[in-house]
């Protein structure tokens, strides 16, 4: 016959054993990891990039780096086009030492509108169909001494047709050589994220800044496409000093192209 002592050490390990299948299953379970902080390693990664070619201001004398697709899809060049690190928009940074296109004194890490599957330069008429850009942007820096960078444009075969730019603390559409054709605000805030967009449809360009209208520009050509990033409107010659921490840049958040 078992001792008392032993009934009660069993009866007490009974217990003890019933209160543990009796637990809640949770109770133990570590709490899962809070999810890591997004990041992204490549610009089309925050962009969709399927139709356009970069130029960077990186190269030769007047032949500048061109990535197309399929290296666009994983190309990334600190600090000319980077993704930011939270993935909620895409650096394009220019520095007035940067090397030019045999047409332009001016450098520019810049997209150019290309066909949908990225494997020919998109040509549309303005007197064709509906041709639309919208870019969600930012100008971030401007450089020293001639303070100008475009951030949006639609250019034509030889020359940018209407652009938005900024000198200084003022963003302008231009109207072809007329580069303060229409004065959107004279008090523009570095990192002020705006939306741009061109509407081209009829021989004529509508182009709005947060969604109103603000001019229309007649141009009557077919060999037109769209351009977003950051040209950089000064050089070596006009802008001190002559180096890569004197540069223009510009955020963008989204970019959206529809020809109808």
């Amino acid at each position: 016959m078992p001792s008392t002592r032993t009934c009660v050490l069993a009866g007490v390990l009974a217990a003890a054993s019933t209160a543990m299948l009796t637990l809640p299953a949770q109770a133990g379970t570590p709490a899962p990891p809070e999810r890591a902080t997004a990041r992204c390693a490549y610009p089309s990664e925050v962009l969709d990039l399927t139709g356009w070619k970069l130029t960077l201001p990186t190269g030769e004398h007047e032949d500048p780096t061109e990535i197309t697709q399929p290296e666009l899809a994983t190309f990334s060049a600190k600090p000319w086009f980077r993704a930011e690190a939270d993935c909620d928009a895409v650096r394009f940074r220019a520095a007035v030492n940067g090397v030019t296109t045999g047409g332009s004194s001016y450098p520019r890490a810049e997209l150019r509108e290309m066909t949908a599957d990225g494997e020919d330069e998109a040509e549309w008429s303005t007197t064709e169909g509906t041709h639309t850009l919208v870019v969600t942007e930012a100008f971030t820096a401007l450089p020293k001494d001639k303070p100008q960078v475009v951030g949006a444009q639609v250019h034509g075969g030889d020359d940018d047709v209407t652009v938005f730019r900024l000198d200084g603390s003022k963003l302008y559409i231009t109207d072809g050589d007329d580069s303060r054709h229409h004065l959107v605000t004279d008090d523009y805030e570095l990192g002020t994220e705006f939306e741009a967009k061109f509407v081209a449809e009829e021989g004529e360009i509508d182009v709005y800044y947060n969604g109103e209208l603000q001019t229309t520009i007649s141009h009557d050509g077919d060999t037109n496409y769209f351009k977003a990033g950051a040209y950089t409107q000064a050089n070596c010659d006009n802008s001190d000093p002559c180096a890569k921490k004197n540069y223009g840049e510009v955020r963008i958040s989204s970019i959206e192209v529809t020809h109808s």
